[in-house]
């Protein structure tokens, strides 16, 4: 039996996450502490016990989910994965699952990340929608039909649920269109940018001098990358590969075909939530979820 460990991204955050590890894990606690330090303020305080609004400031949001998920992985009895994936912030962790990041990098990234990515969506308003059992293709046909603004398919999810990005005149147009094909749903996302698309590339290119500086080694396994959904092992074409996530789409359908082409029965998501689990499930219902 091949395990393949996921990990998720930004939105699976709540409060409270992550205190029962720090109250009962040495290492939990060590690991926090250390990410306390290293971030400039006590990152602990607001996930442990501060409310919904101060967890969902984009600087505390990606480093909160990275470090319950990395974490929960660490102090966990589940061994050393086949294969390893991602969802979009996920990526970050899953490369630490897998020897490619330390602890300490891949938290500097992702807050370098956080940041730059609020600067972008600063930049220009924008945001994000979810559309709902319309087909992959006329999603993108959709998309394509709109020429005055920015809109892209960002999250391919799973069969039936695809997440849109642009501008925010661009969204709303693209939902109207959306229910016209035959959507079931297309809804606008509480989320302050078009992540995942072309008005990211001011924060690929803050992050990507970051990403381009840090030592990077060959993973212990190979990880199946969002901008192709494909293995890799090399560390170069990683880096390459992430440098490219910010604008790119999520390919996390054909993440999980691929992995269980590959071999991978069962999969264990490590993180806040279990929307991962969900996706898995509609894409194949085959395979164990934990």
């Amino acid at each position: 039996m091949m395990k393949a460990f996921v990990f998720p991204g930004q939105g699976a955050q709540f409060t409270g996450m992550g205190k029962d590890l720090y109250e009962n894990s040495t290492l939990a606690k060590e690991l926090f502490d250390k990410a306390n330090d290293l971030l400039g303020f006590r990152i602990t305080d607001i996930m442990f016990e501060g409310d919904s609004e101060a967890l969902r400031q984009t600087k505390v949001t990606q480093p909160a989910v990275f470090l319950h998920s990395v974490i929960s992985y660490l102090v966990s009895d589940a061994g050393v994965p086949d294969m390893v994936a991602g969802h979009s912030l996920g990526e970050f962790s899953a490369l630490v699952a897998c020897g490619a990041l330390s602890f300490e990098d891949a938290l500097l990234l992702v807050s370098k990340r956080a940041m730059a990515m609020q600067r972008a969506c600063e930049l220009q308003e924008s945001t994000m929608a979810a559309v709902i059992a319309l087909p992959d293709e006329k999603v993108e046909e959709v998309c394509a039909s709109i020429k005055d603004q920015i809109v892209v398919a960002a999250n391919y999810n799973c069969p039936g649920q695809v997440v849109i990005s642009g501008t925010v005149a661009g969204i709303e147009k693209a939902c109207e269109l959306m229910k016209e094909a035959g959507a079931k749903r297309a809804l606008r996302l509480q989320v302050g940018g078009a992540f995942h698309s072309p008005l990211m590339q001011p924060a690929a290119d803050e992050l990507g001098k970051a990403i381009l500086t840090t030592d990077f080694k060959n993973p212990i396994c190979p990880i199946y990358q969002n901008v192709d959904a494909a293995p890799h092992t090399d560390a170069d074409d990683i880096k390459q590969n992430l440098l490219a996530q910010l604008t790119s789409p999520v390919r996390w359908t054909k993440s999980v075909q691929n992995m269980i082409a590959n071999g991978a029965t069962s999969f264990r998501e490590f993180g806040p939530g279990d929307v991962l689990k969900g996706l898995i499930r509609k894409i194949n219902s085959e395979v164990e979820t934990i």
